[in-house]
């Protein structure tokens, strides 16, 4: 049985779950998610550590972002309260933004990190980013319809390929429509989350953690040049391309993923 619960945080409160023994890991979902999105991670993972999942700040369980944070920040309260010291990071889209953060804040607390199709703070460069979707986004968002915003985001070039699966498609609907308040969060008050006080861009050379790289050969092309600057700056760094997937390399290839990145926390 899972441990479960809320910790505190400043002005607010996070979700977690805590499930196996061993080494700890943490699993940081990517945004407009929850931590859900690991569930085809759990039963493997949990086999040989202790396994951590936790909704982010505005997403799932936790509580809303109504009030100025930063990610890493949380994710070190989490910690604090569970009274974890050392862990490895695996982290998605918006979650490996945060493991990087978090790393770079906290270097003596990381072991290793898997970085799958991560965001970047400090990263100013979109325009490889297809937008099409976001004139639909805004369109719902004036009419004050959530679930239109975060059903325009699955159409994004990011979603795309994960969206081709049907039962895969589904469970990404009924998730993202969860964490539908967030983009009306997002259209009222803009993005409360503010980027570490250094932003990782121009600190990545002092990352001494092993660090894996996922990324789906059909992902976004402005996540493959996050990707290629993050293999350019951290030394102790590796790349794997997983054939086949987008951005959602966990869920849309399970298998690869956790054949990869079990045996990276494994060696």
């Amino acid at each position: 049985m899972a441990d479960t619960g809320f910790v505190a945080v400043s002005g607010g409160r996070l979700y977690y779950e805590s499930i196996g023994s061993g080494p700890t890991i943490v699993l940081l979902h990517g945004g407009n998610l929850d931590c859900r999105m690991w569930d085809e991670q759990l039963p493997i993972l949990r086999s040989h550590f202790r396994v951590i999942r936790y909704d982010a700040r505005g997403f799932g369980r936790s509580g809303p972002a109504d009030t100025a944070y930063q990610a890493h920040t949380d994710l070190y309260a989490l910690l604090q309260q569970l009274a974890v010291g050392r862990v490895s990071l695996v982290g998605l889209s918006l979650g490996g933004r945060i493991a990087i953060d978090f790393a770079l804040n906290h270097p003596d607390m990381v072991d290793k990190l898997v970085l799958a199709g991560p965001g970047l703070s400090g990263w100013r460069d979109w325009s490889a980013e297809d937008t099409t979707w976001h004139l639909a986004a805004r369109r719902a968002g004036h009419a004050r319809d959530s679930i239109g915003m975060a059903m325009a985001w699955l159409t994004s070039d990011y979603m795309r390929p994960a969206m081709e699966q049907p039962q895969l498609a589904t469970r990404l609907r009924l998730m993202a429509a969860d964490n539908a308040t967030y983009w009306m969060g997002l259209f009222r008050h803009g993005d409360l989350e503010r980027d570490a006080d250094q932003p990782a861009l121009g600190r990545l050379s002092a990352i001494r953690a092993p660090t894996l790289l996922l990324v789906g050969d059909r992902d976004s092309p402005v996540i493959r040049v996050i990707v290629d600057t993050l293999a350019s700056r951290i030394a102790s760094s590796a790349v794997v391309v997983i054939r086949g997937s987008g951005h959602m390399v966990n869920m849309e290839r399970p298998a690869a993923f956790n054949r990869v990145v079990l045996h990276f926390l494994l060696r």
